[in-house]
């Protein structure tokens, strides 16, 4: 019985991604290790985040960068940092922002489920162009003496391109926020957001990167990086003997010290800290074409296992690299022949054993989506003999 049938927790077959909910990802034992060591010892955490900023900088080619509990956690303190700049007076009034430059503006067809960490730091979205388009005319058309920042998410790009995005913030002298949780399934990602001007990326430290599920950082300009760190660390301290890198947090730039900001809530640890660096690294050692190429392969071995199983049909989605650069596979039954719904299908697979739980997003059409990522080696397998399982028992299935 492993640790979590203990507490009457059921393990599941992740077919669904790098979703939160399912817990992101799977941690390599160097990863672990590397998070135990780290457990054995005290450190000042100013410290800490100051060196693993300069390890993340190298990595991703920004001026600085800075470990965060998690993507939204990284959004948060980068709106916030957009607002205040380095100003003690306004980093203590959030997330009370009248009067202040709050404003974020965002493309409509950019809106999405996660940009409620605009308002949680006092931000206010201004939404510009359609749900099909945005143009850089649209995004200057919205621009006010209250506009801190422009917040954009990759993905779709033919139709608003960063680079856009990025001129238009130089003429009206705002930055840009990138929200990349979940785009480091490129690698190539991890620099080229900052390469094409971004002044702050927010990534995701678990995902892809197979780091803590509570971790993410931010890469990007200095200042913003200091003003990110001044409203998250723990400030419960004597000025006359703090020893804080000067670099990162030098109290010369601010009139006083700001005491326990917006971002205090969501501290990093020092395993997580260290975790996440280790899993970088092995991030950019990994063979990620060989990677994907196994991802196809247990794809493929779930549709061929399900050839020819009456009133299923199982075919391959190419990757989409505008929404994430994995095969996935679609696996959709005959509702009428069976009597069944895609919502009946999904609850079989996630209530039986093993529960399986694969992607949602074509319910309606009778259909599930695998997505490879979470698979472990004989998952595959499972999927295919579970589907058979229901198809077989339904008492639809021979007519």
């Amino acid at each position: 019985m492993n640790v979590y049938e203990s507490l009457g927790v059921t393990p599941v077959i992740n077919a669904l991604g790098t979703f939160t909910r399912l817990g992101g990802s799977l941690m390599s034992p160097e990863v672990l290790q590397s998070m135990q060591d780290a457990a054995g010892s005290f450190v000042c955490m100013e410290e800490l985040q100051h060196a693993a900023g300069k390890v993340i900088s190298g990595l991703t080619g920004s001026e600085a960068a800075y470990v965060t509990s998690g993507a939204q956690a990284a959004l948060v303190l980068s709106v916030a940092a957009c607002i205040t700049g380095l100003d003690a007076a306004k980093m203590d009034r959030l997330p009370e922002t009248s009067g202040l430059l709050n404003q974020v503006v965002m493309a409509r067809l950019h809106r999405n489920h996660y940009d409620h960490a605009i308002e949680a730091a006092g931000g206010r979205i201004v939404e510009a162009g359609s749900d099909r388009e945005c143009r850089s005319e649209d995004l200057s058309a919205v621009f006010n003496d209250l506009t801190a920042a422009i917040l954009y998410l990759p993905g779709h790009e033919d139709r608003l391109a960063l680079t856009d995005v990025v001129s238009v913030a130089r003429r009206h002298h705002v930055p840009v926020i990138v929200d990349a949780a979940g785009r480091c399934d490129e690698p190539r990602n991890l620099t080229r957001f900052v390469a094409d001007g971004a002044d702050l990326v927010c990534f995701s430290g678990g995902k892809y990167i197979r780091g803590p599920q509570a971790s993410g950082f931010v890469c990007g300009r200095r200042d913003l990086i200091s003003a990110i760190a001044w409203q998250h660390l723990d400030m419960d301290f004597t000025p006359g003997v703090w020893t804080a890198p000067r670099e990162l947090l030098s109290a010369d730039q601010l009139a006083f010290v700001p005491r326990q900001g917006i971002g205090r809530g969501y501290k990093a640890g020092k395993e997580e800290i260290i975790g996440l660096l280790t899993a970088l690294r092995l991030y950019f050692e990994r063979d990620h074409v060989a990677e994907k190429r196994n991802c196809l392969r247990k794809l493929q071995s779930i549709c061929d296992g399900l050839l020819g199983v009456a009133h299923v049909t199982a075919e391959i989605i190419p990757p989409d690299l505008a929404c994430g650069g994995f095969p996935k596979a679609r696996i959709a039954i005959d509702r009428e022949s069976l009597g069944l719904s895609g919502y009946d299908f999904i609850r079989a697979l996630i209530q039986g054993r093993p529960s399986i739980h694969p992607g949602e997003r074509e319910l309606d059409r009778g259909a599930v989506i695998i997505h490879p990522f979470g698979l472990q080696e004989g998952d595959e397998q499972a999927i295919v003999q579970r589907v058979k399982d229901i198809v077989g028992s339904n008492p639809h299935s021979e007519n």
